[in-house]
C-alpha cells in the first residue's frame, strides 16, 4: 500500500498533537514511546521515522506549545485594550485548571522544562520574554509583568494540586481578584 506524499508529515503532526495532551496529563518523562505511538494507532518502532529521539520530540512539543501560549497570552497590536484581562480570566478559570491537556504547558511540564536541555530552556525563555514584553507594554510595569506571569502559572499549579473543586475555585478567584486590584485589569 502506497502512502500519500504528505503521510509522514500528517503522522508527525498527529503524534505531536497527541503527545501534547498525554504529556500535560501524565508528564513527558513518565510516558514511554510505545504509549505515545499507540495513541495514534502505531507501534513504538515507527517513532524513529518521525523523530531521532524522545528528547527531540520533547523539544519540538515544548517549542510549539510555548509559541502557542505566548501568541494567545501576548496578543498583538491589533488586540483590544482588554486583551490581557480577557486572557487572564480564561487562564485562571476552572476549565483551564480541570483540563491540563488543553492548556498552558508551563504549570504541567515546568519542572521537566527546567531539567531539560539548553535548547528547551531557551525556547521557554523566548516565549516568556514575548509575553512579558507585551504585558509590560500594556501595563507599563516590567516587574509587574513578570510577577503576573509567575502568579498565573503558580495559581494553576496550586489549583491543580488540591482535591476539592471548592478550594480550586477559591484559589483561582482570589488570584483574579488580587490581579484585578493590583493591575486594575477589571478581572
Amino acid at each position: 500500500m502506497r502512502y500519500s506524499s504528505t503521510h509522514k508529515q500528517e503522522t508527525r503532526a498527529r503524534l505531536l498533537a497527541s503527545c501534547k495532551a498525554i504529556a500535560k496529563q501524565g508528564g513527558f518523562e513518565a510516558t514511554g514511546i510505545d504509549t505515545l505511538m499507540s495513541s495514534i494507532g502505531l507501534t513504538g518502532g515507527a517513532f524513529y521515522t518521525h523523530f531521532p529521539s524522545k528528547q527531540a520530540l520533547f523539544e519540538e512539543l515544548i517549542r510549539e506549545e510555548l509559541e502557542s501560549s505566548s501568541r494567545m497570552l501576548a496578543g498583538d497590536e491589533r488586540s483590544d485594550p482588554d486583551h490581557v484581562a480577557k486572557r487572564l480570566r480564561g487562564y485562571l478559570s476552572s476549565f483551564h485548571a480541570a483540563n491540563p491537556e488543553s492548556g498552558c504547558v508551563l504549570p504541567t511540564l515546568g519542572p521537566e522544562i527546567a531539567r531539560s536541555s539548553p535548547a528547551v530552556r531557551k525556547a521557554a525563555e523566548k516565549s516568556l520574554k514575548q509575553t512579558h514584553e507585551s504585558w509590560n507594554e500594556r501595563l507599563d510595569d516590567s516587574d509587574g509583568a513578570w510577577a503576573l506571569i509567575a502568579q498565573c502559572v503558580g495559581a494553576l499549579v496550586l489549583a491543580r494540586s488540591v482535591e476539592s473543586e471548592k478550594t480550586r475555585k477559591e484559589i483561582l478567584a482570589a488570584c483574579r481578584r488580587h490581579i484585578g486590584r493590583t493591575h486594575t485589569l477589571g478581572l
